[in-house]
């Protein structure tokens, strides 16, 4: 049976770990060809090889890439299209949470550019590029447009709603992450291309485990979340499937919440018993 990602090809960014490994795992599962691209090149070509041992089907390739550089990001999108003809999905996954991200008042000028530079910079060049190359793929005959593609930018909850704990610089980060996708999707949606949002609440990865580095910060994000638990990564790559795919081709300029209902919630009671993961993801 055809997977829901057959004959088509993504590029993910940061997918050497959490989101975006799991992400490349399941759409290549799905029958996705995949460029794994990471700072991080051992992580990526670990990737790469566990797809390569499950899925010898499809194809998967490891690349460098450094989201906050122009040139790293048209050269992964140039050698996605190098290596699988096309490209149909491009996301924009990686970023960075930095552990001295804090308030107005203490968050260092150097700090806040970095992020911008990795979390909007990095997403609105990974946009520009799939788009240019999402442009080159062929008509449908059947609807008269141009098969585009879908590009998934990973956003967050705190661009939606403010954090418990200041990260002022990744709060605002993400907020232009959101704008940014909307605009795009406007502007790109005849031409077939969509743009959606994915907006994760916290997430038991490395990224956010660092950052939640004392009991006081964990609870403090807890007490916010109605099923008491973090969320897992194949979670966040089950909704980007979703994303990914032609069951949500009538879905663009979305922010798409998968947040445990925390955007939903004001507070919970900490003493509450927490609601364990499926058992599909233990």
């Amino acid at each position: 049976m055809p997977g829901r990602l057959q004959y088509k090809s993504a590029l993910i960014t940061g997918a050497g770990s959490g989101i975006g490994l799991e992400s490349s795992l399941l759409f290549a599962q799905e029958g996705a060809n995949v460029l794994l691209a990471d700072i991080n090149l051992p992580a990526a070509e670990k990737g790469a090889a566990l797809i390569k041992h499950r899925f010898p089907d499809v194809t998967a390739v490891a690349i460098q890439a450094d989201v906050g550089k122009e040139a790293d990001i048209k050269h992964a999108v140039d050698v996605a299209v190098k290596e699988f003809g096309r490209l149909d999905i491009m996301f924009n996954n990686a970023g960075i949470m930095h552990p001295k991200d804090d308030n107005a008042l203490n968050t260092e000028e150097a700090i806040w550019d970095l992020t911008m530079t990795i979390n909007v910079k990095g997403v609105w060049w990974g946009c520009k590029y799939a788009i240019l190359a999402m442009r080159q793929n062929p008509l449908d005959e059947s609807k008269g447009l141009r098969v585009g593609g879908s590009i998934i930018n990973t956003a967050s909850f705190v661009s939606i709603m403010g954090a418990a704990t200041p990260q002022l610089a990744y709060t605002a980060s993400k907020g232009a992450v959101l704008a940014m996708t909307r605009e795009l999707a406007m502007v790109h949606a005849r031409e077939g291309i969509r743009l959606n949002s994915l907006c994760p609440g916290p997430l038991k990865t490395p990224l956010l485990m660092d950052f939640l580095n004392t009991d006081e910060k964990k609870n403090r994000r807890l007490v916010h979340l109605p099923m008491g638990r973090f969320g897992e990564a194949v979670e966040l790559a089950k909704a980007a499937l979703f994303l990914a795919s032609d069951d949500s081709s009538y879905v663009t300029g979305t922010d798409f919440k998968v947040d445990g209902g925390l955007t939903s919630c004001y507070v919970t009671p900490l003493g509450e018993p927490a609601l364990p993961p499926p058992p599909s993801l233990v």
